[in-house]
Protein backbone atom coordinates (compact mmCIF):
# COMPACT_ATOMS: atom_id res chain seq x y z
CA UNK A 1 0.00 0.00 0.00
CA UNK A 2 1.12 3.16 -1.09
CA UNK A 3 1.54 6.49 0.98
CA UNK A 4 -0.83 8.92 -0.31
CA UNK A 5 -0.59 12.80 -0.43
CA UNK A 6 -2.70 14.36 2.31
CA UNK A 7 -4.43 16.72 0.17
CA UNK A 8 -6.36 14.66 -1.84
CA UNK A 9 -7.83 12.45 0.81
CA UNK A 10 -8.80 15.05 2.98
CA UNK A 11 -10.77 16.15 -0.54
CA UNK A 12 -12.01 12.36 -0.41
CA UNK A 13 -13.28 12.82 2.73
CA UNK A 14 -15.70 15.47 2.20
CA UNK A 15 -16.53 13.56 -0.42
CA UNK A 16 -17.59 10.61 1.83
CA UNK A 17 -19.16 12.71 4.13
CA UNK A 18 -21.21 14.43 0.99
CA UNK A 19 -21.90 10.73 0.55
CA UNK A 20 -23.37 10.37 3.76
CA UNK A 21 -25.89 12.98 3.74
CA UNK A 22 -27.08 12.26 -0.05
CA UNK A 23 -27.11 8.77 -0.79
CA UNK A 24 -28.64 5.59 0.66
CA UNK A 25 -25.45 3.88 1.79
CA UNK A 26 -25.38 0.97 4.22
CA UNK A 27 -23.48 2.46 7.25
CA UNK A 28 -20.95 -0.56 6.83
CA UNK A 29 -19.79 0.63 3.29
CA UNK A 30 -19.14 3.83 4.80
CA UNK A 31 -17.23 2.92 7.52
CA UNK A 32 -15.27 0.81 5.33
CA UNK A 33 -14.64 3.39 2.75
CA UNK A 34 -13.70 6.01 5.54
CA UNK A 35 -10.97 3.64 7.15
CA UNK A 36 -9.65 2.79 4.15
CA UNK A 37 -9.23 6.47 3.12
CA UNK A 38 -8.09 7.33 6.47
CA UNK A 39 -5.42 4.21 6.38
CA UNK A 40 -4.05 5.82 3.02
CA UNK A 41 -3.82 9.11 4.17
CA UNK A 42 -1.61 8.49 6.67
CA UNK A 43 0.29 5.88 5.24
CA UNK A 44 -0.78 3.36 7.73
CA UNK A 45 -0.25 -0.84 7.27
CA UNK A 46 -3.25 -1.70 9.10
CA UNK A 47 -6.42 -0.33 10.45
CA UNK A 48 -9.58 -1.26 13.11
CA UNK A 49 -12.47 -0.19 14.34
CA UNK A 50 -13.72 -0.98 18.11
CA UNK A 51 -17.46 -0.53 19.31
CA UNK A 52 -18.05 -1.00 22.84
CA UNK A 53 -20.48 -3.57 23.66
CA UNK A 54 -23.17 -2.24 25.37
CA UNK A 55 -23.86 -5.39 27.41
CA UNK A 56 -20.36 -6.31 29.01
CA UNK A 57 -18.37 -3.04 27.89
CA UNK A 58 -15.98 -5.08 26.23
CA UNK A 59 -15.14 -3.26 23.04
CA UNK A 60 -15.28 -5.49 20.04
CA UNK A 61 -13.59 -5.63 16.64
CA UNK A 62 -15.85 -4.23 14.04
CA UNK A 63 -13.80 -3.68 11.05
CA UNK A 64 -10.21 -4.30 10.57
CA UNK A 65 -7.71 -4.63 7.55
CA UNK A 66 -5.15 -6.23 6.51
CA UNK A 67 -4.68 -10.52 6.40
CA UNK A 68 -5.47 -10.80 10.28
CA UNK A 69 -8.82 -8.99 10.06
CA UNK A 70 -11.07 -11.92 9.80
CA UNK A 71 -8.76 -13.59 13.10
CA UNK A 72 -9.27 -10.29 14.81
CA UNK A 73 -13.21 -10.86 15.06
CA UNK A 74 -12.94 -13.45 17.25
CA UNK A 75 -11.79 -10.99 19.99
CA UNK A 76 -12.33 -8.38 22.58
CA UNK A 77 -10.66 -6.13 24.34
CA UNK A 78 -11.98 -6.35 28.37
CA UNK A 79 -12.82 -2.51 29.78
CA UNK A 80 -9.56 -0.55 30.88
CA UNK A 81 -7.16 -3.31 29.01
CA UNK A 82 -4.29 -1.85 26.42
CA UNK A 83 -4.25 1.16 24.39
CA UNK A 84 -7.65 1.09 22.86
CA UNK A 85 -8.84 0.78 26.95
CA UNK A 86 -7.07 3.55 27.91
CA UNK A 87 -8.58 5.74 25.49
CA UNK A 88 -12.04 4.31 25.98
CA UNK A 89 -11.42 5.94 29.67
CA UNK A 90 -10.21 8.96 29.19
CA UNK A 91 -11.39 10.24 25.52
CA UNK A 92 -8.49 10.75 24.57
CA UNK A 93 -6.36 10.37 21.53
CA UNK A 94 -2.79 7.91 22.89
CA UNK A 95 -0.12 7.62 20.71
CA UNK A 96 2.47 4.71 21.61
CA UNK A 97 5.72 4.82 19.02
CA UNK A 98 7.04 1.93 20.92
CA UNK A 99 4.52 -0.39 22.34
CA UNK A 100 6.89 -3.16 23.19
CA UNK A 101 8.08 -0.95 26.31
CA UNK A 102 4.66 0.48 26.83
CA UNK A 103 3.22 -0.90 29.58
CA UNK A 104 -0.31 0.18 28.45
CA UNK A 105 0.32 -2.37 25.65
CA UNK A 106 -2.24 -5.21 25.41
CA UNK A 107 -0.13 -7.81 23.55
CA UNK A 108 -2.45 -10.60 24.11
CA UNK A 109 -4.04 -10.65 20.77
CA UNK A 110 -1.12 -10.01 19.10
CA UNK A 111 0.83 -13.03 20.39
CA UNK A 112 -2.04 -15.61 19.93
CA UNK A 113 -2.37 -14.40 16.04
CA UNK A 114 1.18 -13.76 15.21
CA UNK A 115 1.45 -10.67 14.34
CA UNK A 116 4.10 -7.94 15.35
CA UNK A 117 3.06 -4.18 16.02
CA UNK A 118 5.17 -1.31 16.81
CA UNK A 119 3.84 1.53 16.64
CA UNK A 120 -0.05 2.72 17.32
CA UNK A 121 -2.55 5.29 16.91
CA UNK A 122 -5.16 5.20 18.77
CA UNK A 123 -8.59 7.93 18.69
CA UNK A 124 -12.20 8.20 20.33
CA UNK A 125 -15.27 7.81 19.04
CA UNK A 126 -16.93 10.28 20.53
CA UNK A 127 -20.97 10.88 20.86
CA UNK A 128 -23.10 13.19 22.70
CA UNK A 129 -19.75 13.51 25.15
CA UNK A 130 -19.53 9.27 25.55
CA UNK A 131 -16.99 7.15 23.93
CA UNK A 132 -18.61 4.81 21.80
CA UNK A 133 -15.94 3.28 20.03
CA UNK A 134 -12.22 3.49 19.08
CA UNK A 135 -10.21 3.73 15.81
CA UNK A 136 -6.45 2.00 16.05
CA UNK A 137 -3.92 2.66 13.05
CA UNK A 138 -0.71 0.27 13.19
CA UNK A 139 2.76 0.82 11.50
CA UNK A 140 3.69 3.45 8.81
CA UNK A 141 4.74 2.19 6.12
CA UNK A 142 7.92 4.18 5.57
CA UNK A 143 8.82 2.88 9.25
CA UNK A 144 8.31 6.56 10.97
CA UNK A 145 6.60 7.21 13.86
CA UNK A 146 2.72 8.62 14.27
CA UNK A 147 3.23 12.59 14.35
CA UNK A 148 1.27 15.16 15.61
CA UNK A 149 -0.39 16.11 12.15
CA UNK A 150 -0.91 12.42 11.42
CA UNK A 151 -3.77 12.57 14.74
CA UNK A 152 -4.89 16.26 13.77
CA UNK A 153 -5.59 14.23 10.36
CA UNK A 154 -7.20 11.01 11.71
CA UNK A 155 -9.14 13.01 14.44
CA UNK A 156 -11.44 14.37 11.36
CA UNK A 157 -11.62 11.06 10.32
CA UNK A 158 -13.07 9.77 13.66
CA UNK A 159 -15.40 12.39 14.36
CA UNK A 160 -16.73 12.19 10.82
CA UNK A 161 -17.46 8.44 11.21
CA UNK A 162 -19.13 9.18 14.84
CA UNK A 163 -20.93 11.48 13.41
CA UNK A 164 -22.18 8.94 10.83
CA UNK A 165 -22.39 6.17 13.32
CA UNK A 166 -24.89 8.63 15.00
CA UNK A 167 -26.62 9.26 12.25
CA UNK A 168 -27.29 5.78 11.57
CA UNK A 169 -28.50 4.88 14.74
CA UNK A 170 -30.85 8.35 14.56
CA UNK A 171 -32.14 6.77 11.37
CA UNK A 172 -32.96 3.40 13.12
CA UNK A 173 -34.90 5.54 15.86
CA UNK A 174 -36.71 7.40 12.65
CA UNK A 175 -37.63 4.06 11.13
CA UNK A 176 -38.83 2.81 14.57
CA UNK A 177 -41.05 5.99 15.07
CA UNK A 178 -42.50 6.15 11.17
CA UNK A 179 -42.96 2.23 11.38
CA UNK A 180 -44.77 3.71 14.81
CA UNK A 181 -46.95 6.50 13.18
CA UNK A 182 -47.75 4.31 9.98
CA UNK A 183 -49.41 1.88 12.34
CA UNK A 184 -51.01 4.61 13.98
CA UNK A 185 -52.17 6.15 10.39
CA UNK A 186 -53.60 3.02 9.25
CA UNK A 187 -55.74 2.82 12.63
CA UNK A 188 -57.25 6.04 11.73
CA UNK A 189 -57.56 5.29 8.19
CA UNK A 190 -58.67 1.33 8.50
CA UNK A 191 -62.41 0.68 7.00
CA UNK A 192 -63.76 -1.96 9.13
CA UNK A 193 -66.48 -4.49 8.01
CA UNK A 194 -67.30 -7.29 5.98
CA UNK A 195 -70.75 -6.33 4.75
CA UNK A 196 -71.61 -6.82 1.15
CA UNK A 197 -72.45 -3.34 0.90
CA UNK A 198 -69.29 -2.31 2.07
CA UNK A 199 -67.60 -4.94 0.38
CA UNK A 200 -69.29 -3.62 -2.83
CA UNK A 201 -67.37 -0.15 -2.45
CA UNK A 202 -64.06 -0.89 -1.64
CA UNK A 203 -63.98 -3.19 -5.05
CA UNK A 204 -64.84 -0.57 -7.11
CA UNK A 205 -62.16 1.65 -5.03
CA UNK A 206 -59.69 -0.88 -5.78
CA UNK A 207 -60.95 -0.93 -9.49
CA UNK A 208 -60.41 2.94 -10.23
CA UNK A 209 -57.68 3.22 -8.34
CA UNK A 210 -54.60 3.25 -10.79
CA UNK A 211 -57.14 5.39 -12.76
CA UNK A 212 -56.65 9.24 -13.29
CA UNK A 213 -60.38 9.48 -13.76
CA UNK A 214 -62.57 11.94 -11.45
CA UNK A 215 -64.40 10.04 -8.51
CA UNK A 216 -67.28 11.57 -6.86
CA UNK A 217 -67.90 9.64 -3.50
CA UNK A 218 -71.61 9.95 -2.32
CA UNK A 219 -73.14 9.04 1.09
CA UNK A 220 -74.77 10.45 4.49
CA UNK A 221 -72.71 12.60 6.51
CA UNK A 222 -70.74 9.95 8.72
CA UNK A 223 -70.18 7.32 6.27
CA UNK A 224 -66.58 7.91 6.03
CA UNK A 225 -65.85 9.41 2.32
CA UNK A 226 -62.69 10.37 3.64
CA UNK A 227 -61.81 7.02 4.41
CA UNK A 228 -62.49 5.86 1.41
CA UNK A 229 -60.66 8.59 -0.82
CA UNK A 230 -57.50 8.14 0.98
CA UNK A 231 -58.26 4.18 0.26
CA UNK A 232 -58.36 5.24 -3.63
CA UNK A 233 -54.99 7.64 -3.05
CA UNK A 234 -53.14 4.52 -1.11
CA UNK A 235 -53.63 2.32 -3.58
CA UNK A 236 -53.02 4.06 -6.53
CA UNK A 237 -49.71 4.67 -8.27
CA UNK A 238 -49.56 8.11 -6.59
CA UNK A 239 -49.35 6.51 -3.01
CA UNK A 240 -46.05 7.93 -2.54
CA UNK A 241 -47.37 11.45 -3.30
CA UNK A 242 -49.12 14.04 -1.53
CA UNK A 243 -52.99 13.91 -0.66
CA UNK A 244 -54.57 17.28 -0.13
CA UNK A 245 -57.82 17.46 1.38
CA UNK A 246 -59.90 20.57 1.43
CA UNK A 247 -63.87 21.05 2.92
CA UNK A 248 -65.03 23.27 0.30
CA UNK A 249 -68.02 24.05 2.79
CA UNK A 250 -65.80 25.47 5.67
CA UNK A 251 -64.32 28.38 4.02
CA UNK A 252 -65.95 31.48 2.47
CA UNK A 253 -65.81 32.20 -1.39
CA UNK A 254 -62.83 34.51 -1.42
CA UNK A 255 -60.56 32.25 1.20
CA UNK A 256 -61.35 28.92 -0.26
CA UNK A 257 -60.04 30.38 -3.83
CA UNK A 258 -57.10 31.43 -1.83
CA UNK A 259 -56.66 27.90 -0.52
CA UNK A 260 -56.95 26.29 -3.80
CA UNK A 261 -54.92 28.86 -5.96
CA UNK A 262 -52.38 30.37 -3.48
CA UNK A 263 -51.52 34.19 -4.39
CA UNK A 264 -48.58 36.43 -5.11
CA UNK A 265 -47.00 39.16 -2.96
CA UNK A 266 -49.50 41.87 -2.82
CA UNK A 267 -52.31 40.14 -4.28
CA UNK A 268 -54.31 42.09 -1.81
CA UNK A 269 -54.18 43.56 1.60
CA UNK A 270 -52.32 41.23 3.63
CA UNK A 271 -50.59 39.29 1.11
CA UNK A 272 -47.11 39.67 2.81
CA UNK A 273 -45.75 36.78 0.48
CA UNK A 274 -46.06 34.30 -2.40
CA UNK A 275 -48.18 31.47 -1.03
CA UNK A 276 -48.67 28.43 -3.30
CA UNK A 277 -51.95 26.47 -3.08
CA UNK A 278 -53.52 22.96 -2.54
CA UNK A 279 -53.55 22.63 -6.17
CA UNK A 280 -49.52 23.07 -6.34
CA UNK A 281 -48.99 20.89 -3.21
CA UNK A 282 -51.28 18.10 -4.78
CA UNK A 283 -49.03 18.60 -7.56
CA UNK A 284 -48.86 14.58 -8.89
CA UNK A 285 -51.00 13.73 -6.16
CA UNK A 286 -54.50 14.11 -5.11
CA UNK A 287 -56.93 16.59 -4.21
CA UNK A 288 -59.62 15.23 -2.35
CA UNK A 289 -62.33 18.05 -2.68
CA UNK A 290 -64.82 17.41 0.65
CA UNK A 291 -68.54 19.01 0.57
CA UNK A 292 -67.91 19.88 -3.17
CA UNK A 293 -72.06 20.91 -3.47
CA UNK A 294 -71.08 23.17 -0.70
CA UNK A 295 -68.90 24.76 -3.32
CA UNK A 296 -70.51 28.55 -4.20
CA UNK A 297 -71.58 28.73 -7.78
CA UNK A 298 -68.83 31.53 -9.01
CA UNK A 299 -65.80 28.94 -7.71
CA UNK A 300 -67.44 25.87 -9.86
CA UNK A 301 -66.45 28.42 -12.65
CA UNK A 302 -62.82 28.32 -11.61
CA UNK A 303 -62.54 24.99 -10.65
CA UNK A 304 -64.15 23.94 -13.49
CA UNK A 305 -61.42 25.61 -16.03
CA UNK A 306 -58.47 23.79 -14.04
CA UNK A 307 -59.97 20.89 -14.62
CA UNK A 308 -60.64 20.92 -18.35
CA UNK A 309 -57.14 23.00 -18.80
CA UNK A 310 -54.87 21.47 -16.13
CA UNK A 311 -53.57 24.91 -15.43
CA UNK A 312 -54.14 28.09 -12.92
CA UNK A 313 -52.74 31.48 -12.20
CA UNK A 314 -52.14 32.69 -8.67
CA UNK A 315 -54.13 35.22 -7.20
CA UNK A 316 -52.52 38.31 -8.32
CA UNK A 317 -50.23 36.51 -10.94
CA UNK A 318 -50.01 36.28 -14.18
CA UNK A 319 -48.49 33.16 -15.36
CA UNK A 320 -50.44 30.06 -16.29
CA UNK A 321 -48.60 27.19 -13.83
CA UNK A 322 -49.59 23.36 -14.85
CA UNK A 323 -50.84 20.69 -12.43
CA UNK A 324 -51.21 16.85 -12.63
CA UNK A 325 -53.42 16.21 -10.05
CA UNK A 326 -56.02 13.74 -9.14
CA UNK A 327 -59.54 14.83 -8.40
CA UNK A 328 -61.86 13.29 -5.64
CA UNK A 329 -64.85 14.72 -4.76
CA UNK A 330 -67.40 13.78 -1.89
CA UNK A 331 -71.13 14.92 -0.85
CA UNK A 332 -74.00 14.30 1.05
CA UNK A 333 -76.12 15.85 -0.90
CA UNK A 334 -78.12 15.09 -4.07
CA UNK A 335 -75.91 16.36 -6.94
CA UNK A 336 -78.68 14.98 -9.53
CA UNK A 337 -81.16 16.85 -7.99
CA UNK A 338 -78.78 20.17 -7.56
CA UNK A 339 -78.02 20.60 -10.96
CA UNK A 340 -81.53 21.32 -12.35
CA UNK A 341 -82.83 23.52 -9.28
CA UNK A 342 -79.29 25.61 -10.22
CA UNK A 343 -77.46 25.04 -7.10
CA UNK A 344 -74.88 22.99 -8.80
CA UNK A 345 -73.30 23.70 -12.67
CA UNK A 346 -74.09 20.90 -14.68
CA UNK A 347 -70.77 20.94 -16.35
CA UNK A 348 -68.93 20.49 -13.44
CA UNK A 349 -71.25 17.99 -12.31
CA UNK A 350 -70.52 15.82 -15.13
CA UNK A 351 -66.32 16.63 -14.54
CA UNK A 352 -66.11 15.36 -11.25
CA UNK A 353 -69.10 12.56 -11.38
CA UNK A 354 -66.67 10.03 -14.52
CA UNK A 355 -67.22 7.26 -11.59
CA UNK A 356 -69.48 7.90 -8.59
CA UNK A 357 -69.27 5.39 -5.65
CA UNK A 358 -72.32 5.38 -3.42
CA UNK A 359 -71.13 4.54 0.24
CA UNK A 360 -73.98 2.92 2.09
CA UNK A 361 -75.45 4.31 5.10
CA UNK A 362 -75.06 2.15 8.90
CA UNK A 363 -78.68 1.60 8.78
CA UNK A 364 -77.96 -0.41 5.66
CA UNK A 365 -74.94 -2.61 6.63
CA UNK A 366 -76.20 -2.62 10.51
CA UNK A 367 -73.81 -6.22 10.09
CA UNK A 368 -70.99 -4.19 10.45
CA UNK A 369 -71.59 -2.96 13.90
CA UNK A 370 -70.44 -5.45 16.11
CA UNK A 371 -67.19 -5.30 14.12
CA UNK A 372 -67.30 -1.18 14.25
CA UNK A 373 -68.08 -0.97 18.10
CA UNK A 374 -65.21 -3.67 18.61
CA UNK A 375 -62.89 -1.34 16.75
CA UNK A 376 -63.94 1.52 18.15
CA UNK A 377 -63.99 0.04 21.68
CA UNK A 378 -59.71 -0.65 21.17
CA UNK A 379 -59.10 2.95 19.51
CA UNK A 380 -59.93 5.04 22.51
CA UNK A 381 -59.16 2.06 25.16
CA UNK A 382 -56.47 3.94 27.83
CA UNK A 383 -52.65 2.69 26.82
CA UNK A 384 -51.94 -0.44 28.77
CA UNK A 385 -55.47 -1.07 29.41
CA UNK A 386 -57.23 -4.04 28.15
CA UNK A 387 -60.86 -3.35 26.01
CA UNK A 388 -63.90 -3.06 28.04
CA UNK A 389 -66.11 -5.69 26.75
CA UNK A 390 -69.35 -5.11 25.23
CA UNK A 391 -71.63 -8.35 25.49
CA UNK A 392 -74.16 -10.06 22.77
CA UNK A 393 -77.14 -8.27 24.36
CA UNK A 394 -75.32 -4.69 23.72
CA UNK A 395 -74.86 -5.46 20.83
CA UNK A 396 -78.21 -6.27 19.83
CA UNK A 397 -79.34 -2.77 21.59
CA UNK A 398 -77.04 -1.12 19.17
CA UNK A 399 -77.88 -2.58 15.96
CA UNK A 400 -81.32 -1.42 16.78
CA UNK A 401 -80.81 2.13 16.61
CA UNK A 402 -81.26 3.80 13.33
CA UNK A 403 -78.10 5.92 13.70
CA UNK A 404 -78.78 8.76 11.47
CA UNK A 405 -74.82 10.03 12.19
CA UNK A 406 -73.75 6.62 10.88
CA UNK A 407 -70.38 5.63 12.10
CA UNK A 408 -69.06 8.66 13.18
CA UNK A 409 -72.35 9.07 15.69
CA UNK A 410 -71.23 5.19 16.82
CA UNK A 411 -67.88 6.15 17.57
CA UNK A 412 -68.80 8.95 19.59
CA UNK A 413 -70.92 7.36 21.24
CA UNK A 414 -68.70 4.30 22.33
CA UNK A 415 -66.25 6.79 22.97
CA UNK A 416 -68.65 8.57 25.39
CA UNK A 417 -69.80 5.25 27.01
CA UNK A 418 -65.57 4.31 27.50
CA UNK A 419 -65.09 7.62 29.34
CA UNK A 420 -67.95 7.26 31.69
CA UNK A 421 -67.44 3.43 32.34
CA UNK A 422 -66.71 2.43 35.90
CA UNK A 423 -66.53 -1.16 35.21
CA UNK A 424 -64.96 -3.47 32.47
CA UNK A 425 -68.34 -4.40 30.84
CA UNK A 426 -70.66 -2.32 28.66
CA UNK A 427 -74.43 -2.06 29.53
CA UNK A 428 -77.35 -0.55 27.69
CA UNK A 429 -77.22 2.36 30.14
CA UNK A 430 -74.28 2.89 29.04
CA UNK A 431 -74.92 4.83 25.75
CA UNK A 432 -77.22 7.53 25.13
CA UNK A 433 -78.41 8.87 22.58
CA UNK A 434 -82.07 9.47 21.59
CA UNK A 435 -84.12 6.72 20.32
CA UNK A 436 -87.67 8.32 19.35
CA UNK A 437 -88.43 11.32 17.16
CA UNK A 438 -89.02 14.14 19.56
CA UNK A 439 -92.70 15.36 19.07
CA UNK A 440 -94.29 18.83 18.30
CA UNK A 441 -95.40 20.60 21.17
CA UNK A 442 -98.80 21.81 19.88
CA UNK A 443 -102.00 22.00 21.60
CA UNK A 444 -105.57 23.08 21.43
CA UNK A 445 -105.81 27.13 22.95
CA UNK A 446 -102.78 28.13 21.01
CA UNK A 447 -102.72 30.80 18.73
CA UNK A 448 -101.40 29.77 14.96
CA UNK A 449 -98.47 31.78 15.39
CA UNK A 450 -97.65 29.97 18.34
CA UNK A 451 -98.71 26.33 16.18
CA UNK A 452 -96.36 27.89 13.66
CA UNK A 453 -93.12 28.54 15.88
CA UNK A 454 -93.43 25.26 17.61
CA UNK A 455 -93.58 23.57 13.94
CA UNK A 456 -90.64 25.70 12.81
CA UNK A 457 -88.48 25.03 16.16
CA UNK A 458 -88.85 21.49 15.70
CA UNK A 459 -88.60 20.91 11.60
CA UNK A 460 -85.21 23.55 11.85
CA UNK A 461 -84.32 21.38 14.98
CA UNK A 462 -84.66 17.99 13.58
CA UNK A 463 -82.79 19.66 10.10
CA UNK A 464 -79.69 21.01 12.25
CA UNK A 465 -79.32 17.93 13.71
CA UNK A 466 -79.21 15.71 10.28
CA UNK A 467 -76.39 18.06 9.17
CA UNK A 468 -74.56 18.22 12.28
CA UNK A 469 -74.82 21.70 13.30
CA UNK A 470 -73.88 22.72 9.63
CA UNK A 471 -76.26 26.14 9.25
CA UNK A 472 -74.92 26.35 5.34
CA UNK A 473 -76.48 23.04 4.76
CA UNK A 474 -79.40 23.46 6.56
CA UNK A 475 -79.89 26.50 4.94
CA UNK A 476 -79.98 25.25 1.16
CA UNK A 477 -82.02 21.99 2.61
CA UNK A 478 -84.83 24.26 3.86
CA UNK A 479 -84.14 26.60 0.43
CA UNK A 480 -83.94 29.80 2.67
CA UNK A 481 -80.63 32.51 3.01
CA UNK A 482 -78.48 31.19 5.91
CA UNK A 483 -79.10 34.60 7.38
CA UNK A 484 -82.45 34.14 7.36
CA UNK A 485 -82.00 31.01 9.18
CA UNK A 486 -79.83 32.03 11.78
CA UNK A 487 -82.47 34.57 12.26
CA UNK A 488 -85.23 32.27 13.06
CA UNK A 489 -82.80 30.18 15.28
CA UNK A 490 -82.13 32.99 17.21
CA UNK A 491 -86.04 34.06 17.12
CA UNK A 492 -86.95 31.21 18.01
CA UNK A 493 -84.54 29.81 20.82
CA UNK A 494 -83.12 27.40 19.21
CA UNK A 495 -79.95 25.94 21.07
Amino acid sequence: MKHVDNQPNIQALRKISSLFATADLEIDHLLSLAIETATETIGARNSSLLLVDDNSGHLQFYQASGQKKIQLKNFEIPPGMGLAGAVLENGKPIVSNDVVNDPRWYSYINEKISFQVTAIATLPLIIDNEVIGVLQFLDKLDETPFSEKDVGTLEKFANMMAAFINTSQSKKILGREFDRLRQKYMRRYMIVGESKALRKCIMECEKVANSKAAVLISGESGTGKELFANMIHDRSNRQTKPFISVNCGALPDSILERELFGHEKGAFTGADSRKIGLFEAAHTGTLFLDEIGEMPLEMQVKLLRVIQEGSFMRLGGTTPIQVDVRIISATNQNLEKSVPEGLFRKDLYYRINVINIKLPSLRDRKEDIPDLTSFFLKKHSRDGQNPVKCGKEVLSYLMSYSWPGNIRQLENVVERALVLCDSDELTKESFEFETETPSIDVGVGQSLKEANDAFRRCYISKTLNSTDGNRTKAAKILQVQRSYLSRLIKELEID
